[in-house]
């Protein structure tokens, strides 16, 4: 029986790039968790808890950040779904690249307005840079790729080391030893993050914006 071709791994699908994403990611949620009053850019199931738990305690004058990061995530991936229609499966590197842009520049308005804007304006900004990502970044070697949620990889990861145990699959051991850099490399980001914005503040921001600057300049 003749084998299925391989298919080929897009520059932007390789665990380089994956690794930068994902660390970007870190950055976006716990600079909006630390900056923008306890919520998320990406994380929209932990802005639903969050939501649900301060409406069920009676505290409705902090469910607005919350608020603004679901609609305007929504907005996000509205946005990008109209670049994808322009930009075909053939396109699709100069599509990536033009995503990566405008989530830059996204990054750069945020280090410019924040602390002198309300923070739902920041919030809801760097809510549409992770809707971005989440919406145009969806595959890494081949397999399903979420560069925002780690869950998803924590389940991966288990399953991937018990199939090596339990039955010598060097291919689970090599998929493994991926996640356990894209789930490290969202923890470095998160870390970045938590440590340098007690020194720049609201400019911190810049810190995701050089490390997507480097998913652009490496994927090649």
């Amino acid at each position: 029986m003749d084998k299925q071709p391989v298919e080929p791994i897009g520059p932007y699908e390789r665990l380089l790039s994956g690794s930068l994403l994902v660390m970007a990611a870190g950055v976006l949620d716990s600079y909006t968790y630390l900056q923008d009053g306890g919520v998320f850019a990406g994380l929209q199931t932990g802005n639903l808890i969050l939501t649900g738990l301060r409406i069920g305690r009676g505290d409705y004058a902090s469910i607005g950040q919350a608020l603004v990061s679901l609609v305007m995530f929504a907005v996000g991936v509205a946005i990008i779904r109209v670049i994808q229609y322009h930009y075909p499966s053939e396109r699709a590197v100069t599509r990536k690249r033009v995503t990566l842009v405008f989530e830059i520049l996204i990054l750069i308005v945020v280090s410019l307005i924040a602390g002198r804007v309300s923070i739902l304006v920041t919030t809801g900004l760097l809510a549409l840079a992770a809707a971005s990502q989440l919406q145009e970044f969806r595959r890494m070697k081949n397999a399903p790729f979420t560069p925002l949620m780690m869950t998803g990889n924590v389940r991966t990861l288990s399953e991937s080391v018990l199939d090596f145990v339990a039955q010598g699959d060097m291919k689970a051991l090599k998929k493994a030893g991926d996640i356990v850099t894209i789930i490290g490399s969202f923890f470095i980001g998160a870390l970045l993050n938590g440590y340098l914005i007690q020194f720049f503040h609201g400019q911190t921001i810049l810190i995701a914006a050089v490390i997507l600057l480097a998913t652009i300049l490496f994927a090649k």
